[in-house]
């Protein structure tokens, strides 16, 4: 598999000089909801700290919770299944949908199967796979993969929604208008959901003690497009289980504030067995995640919600865009997650932060995301994962830190080179550290100097 160049691809998405700032204003714009919806709340700081605890709580009986809510769904009427691996889970689906002859599912918005390329799997079997939230329809017709968790078509410009409807939807040439080009899809989107014979869904939140879980949007085309076909297919993650109902009301009001800035989502879905005459079936999938469970520092990654604000606080995605992660889940929360299952192939990853804070600074369950990152880097130079370049900076700067007179002699060499050296001789396309920034004037004296020579009092 292709290591994930972060910054090569960073580059080529910053080229697009005025994509690059409405794409930055557009994501700060969401973070601002975010903190007026948050500031409502007098309450907010304690919710996220209930939302933190019982996520703590949950993950540390997870295997006993996870047994709990297979026997209620079971109870109600549900089939569950379990997949190690996304193959496994892919595998599942399409012998679920081939034993039922299922040749067309509408599928509402999923980072679990976009996780396991569900759609392309099945898509290879004759099946033909229809998203249903509007962004997704969005990417998925311009045949590349979602930006964003939330807004996955945050990168693209409404001008450009026009011409990809034109093509595939016959409206008007040259239509932008964003409220044209809705209606058109709803249209569009209805005979998929008429015509489907199966619905697949992800999962919110999942309740152990009563084997329901919920589901939310701000579309209806979940509750649509299961309520039509027969069959229902849930895909969900082990983390996704909470241990009771009035859990649930803690993470519903951190999750659609911490994402879009909202109340509540528009539509929060609760499913309790399957409907009359219909099947439920709920696919449990692992793909790592009890591994990471054994690390104690990286385990409260497992307390994501999957509400996408620190993809909208972040500096550096902001102004990068997803596709440069080359993950399903970017931003901070992916620069973590991704590298924690392949640290070689994702290690540039943890990189790509400023260590700011700001994201750990809007997680709705206290995700200490910045001290996951700055942590990630040492497993990502242990395995491999760093380039060579780096790795010899890395080791002469060690030396030269360890030794006090090695680190004084450098700093007087370096201050006569930045003296003697043209600036056109630092800042060029040959030297990496100078493409996004300056080499800083020289200073007359170290500041040891300084302060040895300081006025005293």
């Amino acid at each position: 598999m292709k290591r994930t160049d972060h910054p090569a691809l960073a580059a080529r998405f910053t080229q697009d000089v005025e994509r690059t700032h409405w794409h930055d204003q557009a994501l700060w714009f969401v973070r601002a909801k975010r903190d007026k919806a948050a500031q409502t709340l007098p309450e907010w700081e304690e919710l996220r700290a209930a939302g933190q605890a019982i996520k703590a709580h949950t993950l540390a009986r997870l295997a006993d919770y996870l047994e709990q809510f297979e026997t209620n769904a079971q109870r109600l009427g549900a089939h569950v299944h379990w997949a190690e691996t996304p193959e496994q889970l892919n595998a599942i689906v399409h012998q679920l949908l081939r034993q039922r002859d299922v040749k067309r599912v509408v599928k509402s918005k999923s980072m679990l199967t976009e996780e396991c390329h569900l759609n392309s799997y099945l898509e290879e079997r004759g099946v033909e796979v229809v998203d249903t939230d509007l962004g997704e329809r969005i990417v998925q017709l311009r045949k590349e993969p979602p930006s964003h968790i939330v807004l996955p078509a945050i990168h693209i410009k409404k001008e450009e929604v026009g011409e990809l409807f034109h093509e595939h939807l016959g409206t008007e040439q040259g239509a932008s208008d964003p409220n044209y080009l809705t209606e058109a899809a709803r249209a569009h989107l209805r005979e998929k959901f008429l015509a489907a014979d199966a619905g697949v869904t992800g999962v919110n939140f999942a309740i152990a003690s009563t084997g329901g879980f919920v589901v939310c949007t701000n579309e209806g085309n979940a509750d649509l497009g299961v309520s039509l076909p027969k069959l229902h297919i849930a895909c969900m993650g082990l983390e996704k289980i909470i241990p009771r109902p009035e859990h649930l009301g803690v993470f519903t009001r951190l999750l659609a504030r911490s994402a879009t800035g909202q109340p509540v989502t528009t539509y929060t879905s609760h499913f309790h067995g399957p409907t009359e005459g219909g099947e439920l079936h709920i696919v449990l999938l692992d793909n790592g995640r009890s591994e990471l469970m054994g690390d104690a520092g990286l385990r409260p990654a497992l307390n994501c919600i999957r509400c996408g604000a620190c993809m909208n606080t972040c500096p550096v995605y902001r102004r990068s865009g997803g596709h440069s992660y080359q993950a399903t889940v970017p931003g901070p929360i992916g620069s973590v997650l991704n590298p924690a299952s392949d640290p070689v192939r994702h290690g540039s990853l943890p990189f790509a932060c400023s260590l700011c804070g700001s994201c750990t600074d809007v997680c709705p369950v206290k995700v200490p995301l910045h001290h996951q990152l700055l942590d990630i880097r040492s497993t990502v130079a242990r395995a491999g994962g760093l380039p060579l370049s780096k790795r010899l900076t890395m080791k002469i700067a060690a030396t030269v830190l360890r030794r006090r007179w090695l680190y004084e002699w450098a700093g007087c060499a370096v201050r006569l080179a930045l003296r003697i050296v043209p600036p056109r001789m630092w800042n060029n396309r040959w030297n990496g550290w100078t493409r996004g920034r300056d080499m800083p004037p020289p200073p007359r004296q170290s500041f040891r100097s300084a302060y040895r020579n300081r006025k005293r009092p």
